[in-house]
């Protein structure tokens, strides 16, 4: 029985399939990329420095991988925080761990992926996704005992203010205007949002349409 012969398509995926992992090989790993030299503070494999408002995180802050190294599991249901979020945001901003694989080519394993549940600014996400950013010094460790009070949050209402206090010169000069009236009502001034429609300055206002153009558009 005559062999059939090889289609040239098959061999050209065979060809693109086999240089794909040439290449993934010779790819270089999380833990050869983001090394780093804590003397020069700077990447041996590309060359490049490190910017000095990065200095005082790498010396004092840890990667998320040299946190969770030192942990049973690798700390899976554990929370991390940043020290960014908590710089910046007075909500709760953490990562549940749910997964976690390390690069065991790392010398003190403190490379790898980690996956986690979202919760920032006190909103959590429904499904677990990679952490990003896992290589940067400035994650942190929840203690267990202060888990509870850390990820207390009370939603505050999403109903907007329906009047606000006047600005300090309005303010004075509505009380100046009361006492030139004779009004003596102690009542603070304030000012009702619900009857102020405020655009922003860059909203492009809507043309009124008085009717059809009469001529020749030019």
């Amino acid at each position: 029985m005559a062999r059939g012969k090889v289609r040239p398509r098959l061999i050209a995926e065979l060809a693109r399939r086999v240089r794909a992992l040439r290449e993934q090989r010779e790819r270089p790993r999380d833990s050869q990329r983001y090394a780093l030299d804590y003397e020069t503070l700077s990447r041996p494999l590309c060359g490049r420095r490190l910017p000095p408002r990065a200095w005082a995180d790498v010396r004092h802050e840890s990667r998320l991988l040299q946190l969770l190294g030192r942990l049973p599991l690798f700390g899976i249901g554990r929370l991390v925080t940043r020290k960014s979020w908590l710089w910046q945001h007075d909500e709760p901003c953490y990562w549940r761990l749910t997964r976690v694989r390390p690069d065991y080519t790392a010398q003190n394993l403190d490379h790898g992926k980690a996956w986690g549940v979202l919760t920032f600014k006190g909103q959590t996400e429904s499904e677990a996704r990679e952490i990003e950013q896992v290589m940067y010094h400035d994650w942190r460790l929840v203690p267990r005992h202060e888990e509870a009070a850390f990820t207390a949050f009370t939603p505050a209402s999403k109903d907007p203010p329906r009047s606000v206090p006047y600005p300090p010169l309005l303010r004075a000069m509505i009380l100046a205007d009361r006492q030139k009236s004779g009004d003596e009502s102690t009542e603070e001034p304030m000012l009702n949002l619900e009857r102020v429609h405020i655009s922003p300055w860059d909203y492009p206002a809507k043309k009124k349409v008085k009717g059809k153009a009469k001529g020749t558009p030019v």
